[in-house]
């Protein structure tokens, strides 16, 4: 007999998820178990199952998730404020602002999904990079196209890393991080 789905299922797959992330990115993927996982959210081993296959499948929700909430930068611009390499910069900061754990996971253990669910991670994050490679190449037209990829690369790697230093309050804050990334990637194109 199929177990009945509790009223808070969703509510329990998130917390599982966010649990996850933070004990990925601590632990890694592979030093993490499920037994520590389901310690963390204080549930037992045999419960996960009702709410997701396997480790793998929380792998993959954490990093899913996250890649669908990266994706709504690519939404338009809020009204009055430009489309452009500095404004999305902008909106792909605020939505690191939390989620450190979340992309500390996306960038370190993508290795450990499943080749189609790999496929799925790294189509989302393709759209990233195609959309700031157009904004690059409009804002410099004269910028060399054999140097557009790299760029990009470049454009990314100062902000993915941002988890590791930059401090809320700080007095450097996200959206000066943005910019100045945005400036450099726009100076050098």
């Amino acid at each position: 007999m199929a177990r009945k789905q509790a009223a808070d299922y969703e509510e329990k797959r998130d917390a599982i998820v966010d649990e996850a992330a933070r004990l990925f990115a601590a632990q890694g993927f592979s030093g993490a178990s499920l037994a520590d996982l389901a310690t963390a959210c204080d549930m037992s081993k045999s419960l996960f199952y009702h709410y997701y296959a396997s480790k793998e499948a929380i792998l993959f929700a954490v990093m899913n998730g996250h890649m669908d909430d990266l994706l709504t930068a690519l939404e338009k611009a809020p009204d009055g404020e430009p489309d452009d390499l500095r404004a999305f910069a902008r909106r792909l900061l605020r939505l690191y602002a939390g989620a450190a754990a979340k992309q500390k996971v996306l960038l370190y253990e993508l290795g450990h999904l499943p080749k189609s669910e790999r496929d799925e991670i790294v189509a989302k994050e393709r759209r990233l990079i195609a959309h700031v490679e157009k904004l690059i190449a409009m804002a410099r037209p004269d910028a060399a196209k054999v140097r557009l990829k790299a760029q990009t690369m470049l454009f990314f790697g100062m902000l993915n890393w941002t988890h590791t230093w930059l401090k809320p309050g700080g007095a450097v804050s996200r959206d000066d991080v943005a910019d100045m990334a945005a400036k450099m990637a726009l100076a050098s194109a």
